[in-house]
């Protein structure tokens, strides 16, 4: 549960963050200034977060979240 009203704890890359309830997977993205958001891939708890559903997502208290890069490579 959050320490105070308003406020939920989340898991962002491993580190417990507290947050404002009700928040938005692109407010979070904004919020820890993450580079190149285009390319990013989220995760919540273990499940992928479908591109066209990044822009709708509300977090939840005790989510888990993480942020992944695919790169391609190639000689």
């Amino acid at each position: 549960m959050g320490q105070e009203e308003g406020i939920m704890i989340i898991v962002v890359s491993g580190e417990k963050k507290e947050v404002k309830d009700n928040l938005t997977l692109p407010e979070l993205i904004a919020q820890e200034n993450v580079e190149m958001p285009e390319y990013i891939t989220v995760s919540i708890n273990e499940e992928f977060v479908p591109s066209d559903e990044k822009e709708t997502t509300v977090l939840k208290e005790g989510d888990v979240v993480e942020f992944l890069y695919f790169m391609g490579g190639g000689c």
